[in-house]
């Protein structure tokens, strides 16, 4: 096999590895089903405005988000529990918890002042 021919399958050999690497990590849709589920809520509630809470239960209007965008979801749950009259939660998803350390941190110093829940999950 030639030099530019090694190259190339190298190249196509890194390249399958970034799509199958991409595909196994799940969307926030996948998380969001389990900790419905696992707490027993409705998933998706249309609120009068057609904005959805992630998963509404007895007590919590849950958001869900990846921790990089931690900061939106304290106000999305912030905002779902004053429309519903639950209180508010956020399910954080945790993929690496190196680099997520610190996003962690943030959320859970403002969310131990602004009274919400938090649900780690971790990520795939």
């Amino acid at each position: 096999m030639t030099m530019r021919g090694r190259l190339i399958t190298l190249t196509l050999i890194a390249l399958l590895g970034l799509i199958v690497g991409g595909c196994s990590r799940h969307k926030e849709a996948y998380y969001q089903q389990a900790l419905c589920e696992q707490l027993g809520g409705e998933m998706e509630y249309r609120l009068p405005d057609r904005s959805r809470v992630d998963c509404l239960t007895d007590a919590y209007a849950i958001e869900v988000e990846f921790a990089k965008k931690w900061a939106e979801g304290i106000g999305q749950s912030l905002y779902y529990a004053q429309e519903t009259g639950r209180q508010p939660a956020i399910g954080i998803i945790v993929r690496d918890t190196r680099a997520d350390a610190r996003r962690l941190h943030r959320l859970k110093r403002l969310a131990r002042r602004l009274h919400i829940k938090l649900y780690q999950i971790t990520g795939d």
